[in-house]
């Protein structure tokens, strides 16, 4: 067997999975709150403790972190964690490991994904040959790259999410100014993520101040707009957010969402071009599936495609979401298998 991890900001997915098959078929996957454990190590052995499996009989093991991996080794962006492949390999004897970046594990399910599990943004036209990229919108922004090499794509890892946000339109240059008084710098994930809109519901809603009404761990309720209404928990807002902008209950809300959805399509077209993507873009995450209709209804696409003097190669690029939300987990574990096999 192998086992494979998605480890994110907000959750955690370990999956056993066969090692039978090009793309290994899943045997067992449970998911976890990440930050219910201090590490990843405990949760990995009560996984397994759970299906009763030795991890010295595991074939391979991929763990795709959220975050940048150097030498095995990675500090998560989003969640106070190190992740050492080597020190949980060791302490749970495991025999062949590997910690990679979790959008190059989502990349490496992309040239396996089925028809009925992307959604077409995009028809465009696939050029034989030709790259892919994908750019996943979460907890954070992650982007990752695939190179067609003889054959065969080869994806690697990138930290794109936090390079510069680079505004477009007279509005966004406001916003711009608003979110560097506030955070000093502003980077693409400041905008384009969960905790992106909720900035860009404090932006149109005027509501920064001297500082966020909004931090990770509290919400000023007296600070909401009557459209998001009472909000338990601060990972339910962008959803709020999302229902009031879609109910056209808060002018303010909608602009923040439509600031949004421009915002990602534009930044997903920034990636086309710098990866040549000709082969096709693939949306993932776990916000895309749940605004299908809205990033259907032309926003991001004409954001996507707005690159002059680029406009008709980038109307040619496939777009495309990705519906599995297990798509990470699965290309952790197709990643594993290439370590089982090369052995």
């Amino acid at each position: 067997m192998l086992l494979a991890a998605d480890v994110g900001g907000t959750k955690t997915l370990l999956g056993l999975f066969s090692n039978d098959e090009e793309r290994p078929a899943p045997i067992e996957i449970g998911e976890f709150v990440t930050l219910d454990y201090d590490d990843l190590a405990p949760m990995i052995r009560e996984f397994l403790g759970a299906w009763k499996v030795d991890p010295r009989t595991l074939a391979a093991t991929c763990i795709g972190v959220a975050g940048a991996v150097t030498e095995g080794v990675a500090r998560l962006t989003n969640v106070p964690w190190v992740v050492d492949g080597d020190a949980i390999a060791n302490a749970l004897g495991l025999r062949r490991s590997a910690v990679i970046n979790d959008l190059e594990a989502l990349a490496y399910a992309v040239p396996l994904l089925e028809a009925n599990e992307l959604a077409v943004l995009q028809q465009g036209i696939s050029m034989p040959g030709g790259n892919a990229a994908v750019i996943a919108a979460g907890t954070g922004l992650g982007v990752s790259m695939l190179h067609e090499v003889d054959g065969r794509y080869v994806p690697f890892a990138s930290e794109g999410g936090h390079a510069d946000f680079a505004a477009r339109t007279p509005r966004e240059l406001e916003m711009v100014e608003e979110l560097t008084r506030v955070f000093g710098r502003v980077g693409a994930e400041h905008v384009i993520s969960g905790p992106g809109l909720i900035n860009l519901y404090q932006f149109t809603h005027r509501a920064f101040g001297s500082g966020p009404m909004i931090t990770p761990n509290t919400i000023a309720p007296s600070r909401l707009c009557p459209g998001v209404g009472d909000v338990g928990h601060i990972t339910d807002l962008p959803a709020r957010i999302t229902q009031a902008a879609r109910q056209r209950r808060c002018p303010m809300c909608v602009e923040a969402f439509d600031m949004f959805l421009s915002a990602y399509g534009s930044e997903a077209g920034n990636l086309a071009l710098r990866a040549l993507a000709t082969s096709g873009l693939y949306v993932g995450g776990g916000i895309a599936p749940k605004i299908l209709p809205e990033l259907s209804n032309g926003i991001f696409v004409e954001a996507f495609r707005a690159k002059e003097p680029m406009d008709d190669l980038m109307t040619n690029v496939p777009v495309s979401v990705i519906l599995n939300p297990d798509t990470g987990l699965h290309g952790a574990a197709i990643h594993a298998r290439t370590l089982a096999v090369s052995r």
